[in-house]
């Protein structure tokens, strides 16, 4: 259960490490590159925060994260001069892909195909895990 500080504090690096994430696009001039991040969770003690994050397209993602974690010390530096009023100490950034919005598209492909289990009531039968 995350308290209303871990969830404020998540939802200020959440703002913050957006606009830092853009702006190094924006600043490299990479085209066609999105990074989005969905979600910041941070620990009981605040001294870590797991960071999830959207790239898109998703064939980029995974040279994208390794370069994310390469730099997560200047990622961290920048973060702290951003938020040096509101915390004494910035947590320590772990980085994660989201893959959510893969799962829902596999959802939304198999509803939409022929082998939709709510349209046809025997496939039920089959999917059912024993």
């Amino acid at each position: 259960m995350e308290t209303n500080r871990q969830k404020k504090i998540g939802g200020v690096l959440q703002k913050d490490l957006v606009d830092i994430l853009q702006g190094e696009i924006r600043k490299n001039g990479i085209s066609n590159l999105i990074i989005s991040v969905s979600k910041v969770t941070v620990t009981t003690d605040l001294s870590v925060a797991t960071v999830h994050l959207s790239i898109f397209p998703q064939e980029k993602a995974k040279e994208t994260l390794a370069a994310i974690k390469t730099n997560s010390v200047l990622i961290k530096h920048d973060l702290s001069q951003r938020v040096r009023l509101q915390l004494r100490k910035v947590p320590n950034l772990t980085f994660f892909i989201d893959d959510s919005l893969d799962y829902i598209e596999k959802i939304d492909n198999a509803l939409a195909s022929k082998e939709n289990p709510i349209e046809n009531r025997d496939l039920l039968e089959r999917r059912r895990k024993f």
